[in-house]
């Protein structure tokens, strides 16, 4: 099939170039922004089984006039000091300009309570946006933080707007320009490791114009995906997409290279050499990209919406990447001929052996020390990961110069409770049509705010514009028959703190569920009890997801090698990479740096990237082992040929896509930092210690036996001739993949 592609390629490349180009200029015209369907309300990601989401139904069918988002202001002195009675008062009657203003997306403002400490103002503003509407809400604060600002001018108070739609903007931006630093970082190191590798401007070009246009394709397809299903994903997709797009598509396009480099060098003409570097790097390119979007589609089985859409996402990149990889790149190849080397010499020459033979050399003659050595390596970073702890921590994921944060941090020091910024909702219902007891229900409220230490009280509700300063609002508030009672409760910590959302699901569920007046149902929600119930949906995704991943990639590797053994002991050493690189990030965020926990998914994007892309080094030198191995090389033979050929391609590419997750790391964001480290590391690791040590190691010590039931051809005796040493390793590192 490969050589029937590789010769369609080479016979009509203009076609196949022309074509991409086409494709890729008719979806940005007309197919839909990928910024359109991103939203960054984990909330709305979860399925209506969960007490959350039914509590906010539930709140939306008794409250309509409560539905859409609040977005909290705060109000306080331009330094230090204390709002004075009149400066009290100018906030109360700004919060009836603000509503006559009519602002975009803003349904009014009400006017808060004072802090304690009479250093800040609460105003509240209600947003029309829906919370799965991310443009809305995100035009509302801009508005409201500009007029804001507008008014405020000259009168000694200033105004930061923050809560959930403020931090999703502020997220969104913070993503765009991180998304901006991490492209220049991989351009760059791409630029510099590819023209190192292979000392041509072509070379260095060829991966940055072929992602861009797959970039181009994929993206509008993605959005189309998710407006066809109504899925939403969240707005640092974007960043992935250029991550995986870059380091993954440039992996491939090293593989290509290399061995179109060999056939060069073997005297075949541009043509044939591309149709037998199609033909040959073809199938293992595709069984690599196969473990890669198999996995990623298996989070379709998340119960977690983001992951349902995030992981086909991506898999759509990598599908149109390895269509690229196998068409686009190819046609180039053979239009640009050999100048794709330009103005490196070197190519023309097999020079002397390098590094790989070295290392090959140690593995085959110690096969049983290097596999010793690589497992222990492995095993003590896996410990780690037992002390993975989950943080849901939206606001610590922010910077912390962003005007949510401040928000916060200015509201805490004002004597607020933090919680005030997404109160957790109880919405008592009759459940026999009558109208609820007032004296019952405040009772009743008034234990829910001290059902643990963890909770700071009851939030009051707005007053009403036009009350006089001072007005203090109620603790309950009741829709227009009076048969649903609306109770917000405050924590002391950050609502998206593992204090805070132990206290929500623990204790306030179980006091609001058990002491609801008779004839009455409770149901608890808003953002802490939402990222209780994601944390609980997570961990059951996880169980689901990894063994089923597992399972589908074990069976990629046993097709593409006709073999069960090796496949056994591959997925043993996949499941060391995972665990190995969880426990790296626990040991350098929180135990150097005193984090109180991960991201929690940071398991999800280790799994995504670490298992799924950090099997296709393990397929490529799994795939030269069993091809050394048919040449009939003794399997310590065949594993030293195959670490001295297969590794050089292996490194390079594994070296490239460490690199550019690197660059997340400069993004500015805790969440990117935390998944940038873990990625390139986890790869790192599948690159330099799989691939290279770990896996041809066993093998060579597995023998014949690990090529069962297919091993017919396979060398099984210890000495044997084989084939002499064909070297094509620069002298840099790097060098051939396959031959032949």
């Amino acid at each position: 099939m490969f050589g029937r592609l590789g010769r369609f390629v080479v016979h009509n490349p203009w076609k196949i170039i022309v074509g991409w180009i086409i494709a890729a200029v008719a979806l940005v015209a007309l197919g839909p922004q990928l910024s359109s369907v991103t939203n960054d309300n984990q909330s709305s990601f979860l399925p209506s089984k969960y007490e959350s989401v039914q509590a906010k139904n539930a709140l939306d069918a008794a409250f309509p006039s409560a539905t859409g988002q609040v977005a909290t202001i705060v109000i306080r002195p331009v330094g230090d000091g204390t709002l004075s009675t009149a400066e009290q008062q100018k906030v109360s009657d700004l919060a009836t300009t603000l509503t006559d203003d009519h602002i975009t997306e803003v349904a009014g403002v009400q006017a808060g309570q004072v802090a304690p400490k009479q250093t800040a103002q609460l105003m509240f503003a209600k947003l029309t946006a829906d919370e799965g509407d991310q443009t809305g809400s995100s035009n509302a604060v801009k508005a409201l933080r500009a007029d804001l600002a507008n008014k405020l001018n000259g009168t000694g108070m200033k105004a930061e707007v923050t809560g959930d739609a403020a931090m999703g903007l502020d997220t969104s931006d913070s993503s765009n320009k991180a998304t901006s630093i991490v492209m220049m970082a991989t351009l760059l190191l791409i630029i510099v490791l590819m023209g190192f590798i292979f000392r041509g401007v072509i070379a260095v070009l060829l991966p940055i114009l072929s992602v861009f246009l797959v970039m181009m394709v994929s993206q509008p397809v993605i959005a189309l995906m998710a407006k066809g299903f109504g899925l939403h994903v969240q707005s640092f997709l974007e960043i992935m997409l250029v991550v995986v797009l870059f380091g993954i598509g440039t992996d491939y396009i090293v593989f290509l290279l290399f061995r179109l480099r060999e056939r060069l060098r073997a005297g075949d003409t541009i043509e044939e050499a591309v149709a037998t570097t199609v033909e040959r790097v073809g199938e293992a390119i595709a069984s690599a990209a196969a473990a890669v979007i198999i996995a990623f589609c298996a989070l379709g089985l998340a119960t977690f919406k983001a992951f349902t859409s995030l992981g086909p996402a991506l898999a759509i990149a990598v599908a149109v990447m390895l269509l690229a990889g196998l068409t686009l790149v190819p046609a180039l190849m053979v239009k640009l001929g050999t100048k794709i080397f330009w103005p490196g010499k070197k190519w023309r020459r097999i020079p002397a052996a390098g590094p790989a033979r070295k290392v090959g050399n140690l593995v085959g003659k110690r096969p049983a020390a290097v596999a010793l050595v690589s497992f222990v390596i492995m095993a003590g970073l896996a410990v780690g990961a037992v002390g993975f702890k989950a943080d849901y921590d939206q606001q610590s994921q922010l910077p912390a110069g962003v005007e949510s944060t401040i928000a916060i941090n200015d509201m805490q020091k004002a004597g607020f409770a933090q919680g005030a910024t997404s109160a957790t909702d109880v919405i008592v219902s009759s459940t026999d049509g009558k109208p609820l007891d007032h004296t019952q229900v405040q009772a009743y409220a008034n234990g829910l705010g001290s059902a643990s230490p963890q909770l700071g009280g009851l939030m009051p509700f707005p007053v009403k514009p036009g009350s006089p300063a001072g007005t203090k609002g109620d603790t309950v508030q009741y829709n227009q028959d009076g048969t649903a009672a609306h109770i917000q409760v405050l924590t002391k910590d950050s609502p998206f703190a593992s204090s805070s959302m132990s206290a929500v699901n623990g204790p306030l569920k179980d006091l609001a569920h058990s002491s609801a007046p008779a004839g009455t149902k409770a149901l608890v929600g808003g953002g802490t009890a939402a990222l209780a119930d994601i944390q609980s949906a997570n961990n059951s995704d996880l169980a689901l997801i990894l063994p089923v991943a597992g399972l589908l990639i074990f069976l990629v590797l046993a097709l593409q090698l006709r073999a069960l053994v090796a496949p056994l002991y591959l997925m043993v050493a996949v499941g060391l990479g995972y665990t190995g690189t969880l426990g790296a990030s626990v040991l350098m965020f929180q135990n150097i740096q005193n984090k109180p926990g991960m991201m929690f998914m940071l398991p999800v994007m280790v799994y995504l990237f670490v298992v799924a892309i950090g099997t296709d080094y393990n397929i490529l030198m799994i795939s030269r082992l069993r091809e050394e191995a048919r040449e009939g090389n003794a399997p310590r033979q065949a594993a030293a040929l195959a670490v001295e050929h297969a590794g050089p391609s292996v490194a390079s590419a594994g070296l490239i896509l460490a690199g550019t997750f690197a660059s997340l790391m400069l993004g500015g964001l805790s969440m990117m930092q935390q998944i940038g480290f873990a990625v390139s590391f986890g790869i790192s690791i599948a690159a330099f210690i799989m691939s290279m040590f770990l896996v041809p190691a066993f093998t060579a010590l597995m023998g014949a036996k690990a090529w069962w039931p297919g091993h017919k051809g396979v060398a099984s005796h210890s000495g044997g001739t084989g084939r002499p040493r064909i070297s094509d390793l620069d002298d840099e590192m790097v060098g051939a993949g396959s031959h032949r």
